[in-house]
């Protein structure tokens, strides 16, 4: 997807096309019962705050509704960087990921050698975003298979790309981290980390979407599978419906919550934890802060 569009976008429409095709069919501190894993960290992304907002009002909102820290996104012009980097400092807010946006219109995996460096310039412009702002690792969705892309080639041609941004990723010390998503592509909690383990460097990890793998399976399976792999975490739910499947607000899906904090907790992560819903006022974000505490941390 392109700087004009969210991968939020992307999602609805897959549902739009999903809930026809599937149509009649059902288709971290933690609470004490739960394994002491320390303290997993709240963040939103940036584009759940109200864009009618400066960027120093966006980030001094982020503090007010209980948040630690925020995503961002690629961002091409140098002084809008510069801003959002001097609105997070002085409202002490965290950046600790960047959600790289060239990867929808141009992947990795395309035969064509255009479109393949339109997306390696994208995750370029990321990991120096990154290196501004502080931020730890970038996301970066690895390839799609259509008809045009098979599975094997997806899988060759994204490592193949990417091995290519690692020495970057290692001089700027900010991880390059693989999500899974409704790409066709990285499907199971056994291939994601084979997928991973192959580059063989400390600077490609996991960027772990809870939500991302209800439709085919468990977020706490893929948890225990990829283990500290987990660079970064998103949040959100789905619920399946009798005429389809959406998207929904945390805790009004399908997610087993409680096995999912067991999870988090059982491998030891402690890291950021960012909302990926939509976005709202001040009172809907502090609603959404209190169900990551329930939900996520396990605080009543």
């Amino acid at each position: 997807m392109d700087t004009q569009s969210s991968r939020r976008d992307f999602l609805k429409a897959s549902f739009t096309v999903g809930a026809a095709a599937l149509s009649g069919t059902a288709g971290v501190a933690v609470a004490s019962a739960v394994p002491e894993a320390g303290h997993i960290k709240k963040a939103l992304q940036i584009e759940m705050l109200p864009k009618n907002l400066s960027y120093a009002d966006r980030m001094k909102l982020v503090k007010d509704v209980g948040f630690d820290a925020i995503e961002g996104q690629t961002v091409t012009d140098q002084r809008e960087a510069e801003e959002i980097k001097k609105a997070a400092d002085d409202a002490k807010v965290r950046i600790h990921s960047v959600m790289n946006m060239a990867h929808w219109a141009n992947p990795l995996s395309s035969p064509d050698p255009a479109v393949v460096e339109k997306s390696l310039e994208g995750m370029r412009t990321s990991l120096h975003n990154a290196k501004l702002w502080g931020a730890e690792a970038v996301l970066l969705v690895p390839a799609v298979v259509n008809p045009q892309v098979s599975y094997h080639e997806a899988w060759t041609r994204s490592q193949k790309q990417i091995k290519k941004l690692i020495p970057l990723a290692e001089e700027l010390k900010v991880v390059i981290a693989i999500e899974e998503v409704w790409n066709k592509f990285l499907l199971s909690p056994l291939e994601m980390p084979k997928y991973v383990d192959e580059f063989q460097s400390p600077w490609v990890k996991a960027y772990f979407d809870v939500g991302n793998v209800v439709l085919y399976g468990y977020p706490q399976d893929w948890i225990h599978n990829l283990g500290k792999r987990i660079a970064k975490v998103h949040l959100k739910d789905f619920k399946r419906l009798e005429d389809g499947y959406r998207w929904v607000n945390l805790g009004e899906g399908d997610i087993d919550w409680p096995a999912v904090r067991k999870a988090f907790a059982d491998v030891g992560y402690t890291g950021y934890a960012t909302t990926e819903l939509e976005g709202g006022d001040e009172a809907y974000l502090r609603d959404v802060g209190k169900r990551v505490d329930r939900l996520v941390l396990g605080m009543s």
